[in-house]
């Protein structure tokens, strides 16, 4: 594939003077390389016969024309014996971004189609700027320091009009910015105009013996290798944990030989990486155990733990390219180790909802996707039954050295400064790990009981066992990437209909948690 450079300095300076640069000038061997990517080949992808005609057949529901072509992304069969099939749509070769859509059928029964977005596609195919006119706007929108642009044309439905656009996604010099970033920003192929942007990095803020930093001393599954052992679980899709030496590359397997890691101090490496893969053990047995998920692609394959990542890094992340959680020292002023069960659970959750229902990480759908990982770091928090680090409603209340000692409260999120509990306190460009607050307030008012701070409203709570099993279920079964709050409502009730009957009181209490945060 032939490709461009790009220099960076150029785009940021004429952005800066309010000046145009000539695209001609801007192409440089010493900046970031723009890679323009193929589109996808035009023919349906995956599913079975049934299932890809039932969608045919009842896609004018979802105003799915004859232009466009479905691809499968997962499908999953439920204990009612209903099976879910989430596809993908493509439009004349192009990728139609926010218009995925979930078909539920039992046998060969259609049972109907969930999706945000339901107005045919209908765009221009010709762009009238060029990919690296594009990738100077997206930079505009950029704060990081890029060093790759992969550009590709797709269809943006993430708002009331597909438009024809650049999908340009932006990655930043982690050795320079000492984080990851893989930027989705999305420019209108036709005006030039900024449209909406994502990051695919999702940022928190985490049998022999391993004495950990949060835990306590815990077993840990290993994997026998010759002189000793490797920090590998062969039962849980062979998922293994590395130790990056502070850097942001590279990184090499934990290994031992007589299979007791750590000492429960900083001061060994091993330390940190007990509670890391601890962590994912603990999740793949509660999402297995309580949901019947085989691993977080539902595949039983493992992922893999970054620890002691970057200098002083005071966050962690999971990426969904690499498969792979990752985690911080912490700066030792406001962050220790980023290593405790529920940053664990919570990094993990987002590789299970971006292999399910998508949310994009930005708007309402952003905050659903931050709430869903709050929600089930903390589920795995009180399924792990840990002494030394009891389930509560707290998020990161292990590894926080500032104001409350936590990042968020589930139950009390207006309790940090900045996150909401009820609708009227939305904002467009509000962050998602505050717009969070709302949903892990519905869902603690759900599982809990108890009053909204703001609405004044109270509700009595069905319990955890029956809240995550409804959130699960509507995550997996009825949500789709562009998710907002107003579309989790309809969807958690429809979960609710489908596990404990209709116009029962879980239902009741799920419109009533709503309502209570301002979502109706």
């Amino acid at each position: 594939m032939k490709t461009k450079t790009f220099l960076l300095a150029s785009v940021m300076l004429a952005a800066a003077c309010g000046t145009e640069t000539p695209m001609d000038e801007m192409l440089d061997p010493g900046g970031p390389q723009v890679d323009v990517q193929p589109t996808a080949p035009q023919t349906d992808v995956g599913g079975d016969m049934n299932s890809l005609a039932m969608a045919r057949g009842n896609g004018a529901m979802i105003g799915l024309g004859t232009d466009e072509t479905l691809q499968e992304t997962s499908a999953l069969t439920d204990a009612l014996g209903q099976t879910h099939t989430h596809y993908n749509r493509t439009y004349n070769n192009l990728p139609v971004h926010g218009a995925d859509f979930v078909l539920h059928q039992k046998g060969s029964t259609f049972l109907g189609l969930s999706s945000t977005y339901k107005s045919p596609v209908s765009v221009t195919l010709q762009p009238k700027i060029s990919a690296v006119s594009a990738t100077a706007e997206a930079l505009r929108h950029y704060s990081a320091t890029a060093v790759l642009a992969k550009v590709s044309l797709v269809v943006h439905a993430f708002g009331d009009k597909p438009v024809l656009a650049y999908d340009v996604v932006l990655y930043n010099d982690q050795d320079k910015d000492d984080y990851a970033s893989e930027q989705h920003t999305y420019i209108n192929a036709e005006t030039g105009a900024y449209l909406s942007r994502h990051n695919a990095v999702m940022a928190a803020a985490a049998v022999g013996s391993g004495k950990s930093l949060y835990m306590g001393t815990l077993p840990i599954t290993a994997n026998s290798i010759t002189g000793g052992f490797e920090m590998r679980d062969p039962t849980r899709g062979s998922g293994y944990t590395t130790n990056m030496k502070n850097r942001t590359n590279g990184g090499t397997i934990f290994t031992d030989t007589d299979n007791i890691w750590g000492n429960s101090t900083t001061g060994d490496a091993a330390s940190a990486a007990v509670d890391a893969h601890v962590g994912v053990a603990l999740t793949w047995d509660y999402f297995k155990n309580v949901h019947g998920r085989n691993g977080i692609a539902n595949d039983g394959k493992g992922s893999y733990n970054r620890v002691h990542y970057g200098r002083a890094y005071a966050n962690a992340f999971w990426s969904d390219s690499c498969f792979c959680m990752t985690y911080g020292d912490g700066d030792g002023r406001s962050f220790t180790s980023l290593v405790s069960l529920d940053v664990a659970g919570h990094e993990m959750t987002h590789g299970i909802t971006a292999r399910s229902a998508g949310l994009v990480y930005s708007g309402e759908s952003g905050g659903l996707n931050e709430a869903t990982s709050d929600i089930f770091g903390t589920m795995v928090e009180y399924y792990a039954a840990n002494a030394a680090d009891a389930g509560d409603y707290l998020i990161g209340e292990k590894i926080t050295l500032f104001g409350n000692k936590y990042l968020r409260s589930m139950s009390d999120p207006r309790s940090d400064g900045y996150s909401i509990d009820h609708y009227s306190q939305m904002t467009a460009s509000m962050d998602v790990h505050y717009s969070s607050g709302l949903a892990n307030k519905f869902f603690h008012m759900l599982a809990e009981g108890g009053t909204n701070k703001t609405s004044g409203q109270s509700v009595t709570g069905i319990g955890r066992g029956k809240a995550e099993k409804i959130w699960y279920r509507a995550l997996t079964v009825y949500m789709t990437s562009a998710t907002n709050f107003k579309g989790a409502r309809a969807a958690t009730l429809s979960a609710a209909a489908d596990l404990y009957g209709a116009g029962g009181v879980e239902q009741s209490t799920i419109a009533a948690a709503w309502t209570a945060c301002g979502v109706n």
